[in-house]
């Protein structure tokens, strides 16, 4: 975990890029600190005539400085303070990919004054060196591990500070009426009487932007984690087909023998702008096949974990007892109720079908051909009406706050609540200003205006090493 202060120190280096054997055509080695320049003039060399300045990339060879050993021939990328990431000498290596040239790039940098850096800590240095404030430092984050569009877009915007924007214009008017109050206090007799109805009036739309806000905690955690659905079902009532219709794939194996899923097969859809993982399950049935046994074990686990539960049956074989069996396992978790090949039976068929499950309650009913792949859009659209979501335009969804960033405006909701109260009770002043300055407080925790170490320690902990 990084060290606030330990964080400010020295020169750090590390791979900023991902390490995969014969995958990946480049690789970056990423130095920051005031030793970065040096480290780059010792183990590279630049052929020729080449401008050595700030933000600018240069063609050569790194080698040990000692022995002449080529260690890889690369691009050099110079960032002079304070026009870096971290607003200290940046230098990047742009080696070969794979494992070997940069983990010797590396290595030479740790041989030459620099430490391998702890995870995030590029990123605190930027925090520190106040280039980036902690909400944007959070959306680098949720950029980097996003896991669709939406939810980079989403990320992106908190990057460029939208958020920050909007937590500091709240907090500015929070300290001007502290200001405006403690004048009254110090200075009484030199100024005209306190507009109250005024503050009031402020107060209550600082209380409702804060409120505004709030209400994005739900959809920013909803992009970030996404969905777990389940696919359950008896046997061979197309679950497999369905998932390899709404992933248009072939992810799972489609046989009309019963059983043939055994294991959990997974697949990673985006519906509406959210991550869905869709989980196909084996069959639930009794069975003395220990392998398939253990399928159905696992499906219930599935069933269970799930946010949300396609419970799917085969329109040609109806409701069944064995249907009912399963229904009671999971009827506690939300449930949309599939309604599958339905291109095999006629109409009356699946008006009778539905008559007999009337009386059960599932959240909806989708009619789906998955083998000729009809009946997806609707069931996405079931989907996204379960999460409250619909059809969010991205304009819609700039503003995602995290779980920490909730915690904290709570908290200043909170004061502000109190600092109604305490006008209507018609307390002194200094009264006033206690509960708006914990309104300050609390905001100034969402940007790190108000930080502690060990805040930092568990925001930075989550990041990758190398950003």
């Amino acid at each position: 975990m990084p060290n606030f202060e330990f964080a400010t120190n020295g020169t750090i280096a590390a791979i900023a890029t991902a390490v995969v054997p014969q995958q990946g055509s480049v690789g970056i080695v990423r130095v920051s600190g005031e030793s970065a320049l040096q480290i780059a003039e010792c183990i590279f060399h630049a052929p020729g005539k080449q401008l050595v300045e700030s933000h600018r990339i240069l063609y050569g060879y790194i080698r040990h400085p000692q022995t002449q050993q080529l260690v890889d021939e690369a691009l050099l990328l110079i960032m002079k303070a304070p026009r870096s990431y971290t607003r200290e000498d940046v230098v990047e290596f742009h080696c070969h990919g794979g494992i070997m040239a940069v983990q010797q790039v590396l290595k030479l940098c740790l041989e030459h004054g620099a430490r391998l850096a702890q995870p995030g800590e590029f990123t605190l240095r930027a925090f520190l060196n106040g280039r980036i404030d902690l909400s944007q430092a959070e959306s680098i984050f949720d950029l980097v591990g996003a896991k669709s569009p939406q939810a980079a877009q989403t990320a992106l915007a908190g990057t460029i500070g939208k958020l920050a924007n909007s937590i500091r214009q709240l907090r500015a008017k929070c300290l001007d009426i502290v200001a405006e109050i403690e004048a009254r206090i110090d200075f009484e007799e030199d100024l005209p009487p306190l507009d109250c109805i005024a503050i009031v009036s402020e107060i209550k739309n600082i209380f409702a932007e804060i409120t505004k806000l709030l209400t994005t905690a739900d959809r920013g955690e909803l992009l970030r984690t996404g969905l777990k659905v389940a696919i359950v079902g008896r046997p061979n009532v197309g679950k497999s087909s369905l998932l390899n219709a709404w992933s248009r794939s072939d992810r799972a194996i489609v046989t009309d023998l019963p059983g043939t899923t055994r294991d959990i097969v997974e697949s990673q859809l985006v519906v509406g702008g959210i991550p869905v993982q869709v989980l196909d399950t084996a069959g639930i049935r009794e069975t003395q096949d220990q392998v398939e046994k253990i399928g159905v074990q696992r499906s219930r686990h599935a069933a269970q974990a799930g946010d949300l539960v396609l419970f799917t049956i085969d329109a040609a074989t109806g409701w069944t007892k064995e249907d009912e069996k399963i229904y009671e396992q999971v009827k506690h978790r939300p449930l949309i109720l599939v309604i599958n090949k339905i291109d095999l039976v006629e109409q009356e068929q699946i008006k009778s079908l539905q008559s007999q499950i009337s009386h059960i309650l599932f959240k909806s009913k989708i009619l789906t051909a998955a083998a000729k792949n009809e009946g997806i859009e609707a069931l996405e659209t079931a989907i996204l009406e379960q999460v409250e979501i619909g059809k969010i335009e991205a304009k819609d969804m700039e503003l995602a706050i995290n779980q920490r960033q909730a915690a904290a405006l709570i908290k200043a909701k909170t004061s502000l609540e109190q600092v109604q109260l305490t006008i209507e009770q018609e307390l002194p002043f200094d009264f006033w200003t206690i509960d708006l300055r914990g309104a300050i407080n609390a905001l100034g925790e969402i940007t790190g205006e108000e930080v502690t170490e060990s805040v930092l320690d568990r925001i930075f902990s989550k990041f990758c090493i190398g950003k």
